[in-house]
């Protein structure tokens, strides 16, 4: 079930369970899981990209082992704020994932996550190797940080 906003998605989340963060890209899958008492967001791991059916068999096992009952997906709006092909892919993405299991899901606005996660790891003097290995499970967390921000608001 797709819902309008992390608030709807809290109600619709079974009692201590979590919210996991995704940023899907086209060739990689960041994941990022929030603690019980959705306060905060930690980058978890990233899969690469196969078939769809291979990609959601990796991800319904993350969301049982870690006790996740919602998904916030980052939306790739472009910056004007309109849906380009990207955000389709996505959506259908979310839509295809909730046949397999029925689990709450949100969308939250991934404009400029990658980019401000990066400039982070720059700052910290990551070497390019070690940001390319985490950058896309570092964007999911930045993404899911935004959405359990919102819910404490």
């Amino acid at each position: 079930m797709i819902v309008a906003s992390p608030q709807e998605l809290k109600a619709a989340l079974p009692r201590h369970f979590r919210l996991m963060g995704l940023d899907l890209g086209e060739k990689t899958i960041g994941i990022a899981v929030g603690d019980p008492g959705h306060m905060i967001a930690t980058p978890v791991t990233t899969i690469r990209r196969k078939k769809f059916s291979e990609d959601a068999q990796q991800l319904l096992k993350l969301i049982d082992d870690r006790q996740v009952g919602g998904l916030v997906i980052g939306l790739p709006l472009n910056m004007d704020g309109s849906e380009g092909p990207r955000c389709q892919s996505v959506r259908q993405f979310a839509n295809n994932l909730a046949k397999l299991r029925d689990l709450p899901m949100a969308f939250w606005d991934e404009r400029l996550s990658t980019v401000a996660v990066t400039r982070d790891m720059i700052s910290a003097d990551l070497s390019r190797g070690k940001r390319a290995k985490i950058v896309d499970e570092s964007a999911a967390a930045f993404i899911l940080q935004g959405a359990l921000d919102s819910l404490g608001r």
